[in-house]
């Protein structure tokens, strides 16, 4: 397998729940790694807290959702380091409600961050760092192999990024860039935690797809995982 050390990881979403927990399994690896989040507290919060030998990691602030701040972030990123290895686009959110009480902005809220947002840092992504290579993981949900109420525009939303994953796996062949689908059943992270508590019992520790995170970025160079599920045992939603 690759080895990690020195590679610069941009996490989207890094601030909390999977980004965080994602964020401690590769900087153990001694991967430079980049806390990317629009909640400057929570990730300068994590960054302090995982921070315990060493272990090289920044916060900065972005919202994905806002193209020209993608841009201007990316372009820092580029030149403090020469190059972006890997992103994570992890920042998602989600509106809980029926169809009919859904307004536009919420439903526009949704797609901004959870589509558009993978959408403006994969371009960005793609334009900087050439034809050196990299890797890409889009964090799907089991809400993008199933459908279940009052959640129209979270649906939308990760059905679209698979496709655009899928998409994009396609088109990076061409620059060495892998893609990679990663459908994550239910964690114990604030995401799901704040809304529905009662779940708890029925939810995965966000450490275990960070480790699976980790286990895509180490095949070797020729092979690519394009999608993995990754579910607690009792999920329902899928199948």
């Amino acid at each position: 397998m690759k080895s990690l050390k020195n590679k610069v990881i941009v996490i989207t979403g890094g601030g909390q729940g999977l980004g965080k927990a994602t964020a401690k399994e590769l900087s153990k690896d001694g991967a430079n790694v980049i806390l990317a989040d629009i909640n400057d507290e929570a990730a300068r919060q994590s960054v302090t807290e995982l921070t315990v030998n060493g272990e090289q990691l920044e916060s900065v602030h972005l919202d994905v959702g806002d193209a020209k701040n993608v841009e201007q972030v990316f372009t820092d990123i580029i030149n403090k380091y020469g190059t972006i290895d890997i992103l994570i686009n992890n920042a998602g959110t989600d509106v809980t409600k029926s169809i009919t009480d859904l307004e536009v902005a919420e439903w526009d809220k949704v797609l901004k961050t959870n589509l558009y947002g993978a959408f403006h840092t994969t371009k960005k992504f793609f334009e900087l760092i050439g034809d050196q290579g990299g890797h890409i993981v889009n964090i799907s949900s089991t809400a993008a192999k199933g459908a279940w109420e009052n959640a129209a525009a979270y649906h939308a939303s990760k059905w679209g990024l698979l496709g655009f994953s899928h998409a994009m796996h396609v088109e990076g062949r061409a620059k060495n860039i892998k893609v990679t689908a990663l459908i994550a059943g239910g964690m114990k992270t604030p995401f799901i935690m704040d809304r529905f508590p009662e779940a708890e019992p029925n939810l995965q520790d966000p450490k275990n797809v960070a480790e699976t995170i980790r286990y895509t970025l180490l095949q070797p160079d020729e092979t690519v995982i394009p999608e993995v599920m990754v579910i607690p045992i009792n999920e329902t939603s899928w199948p």
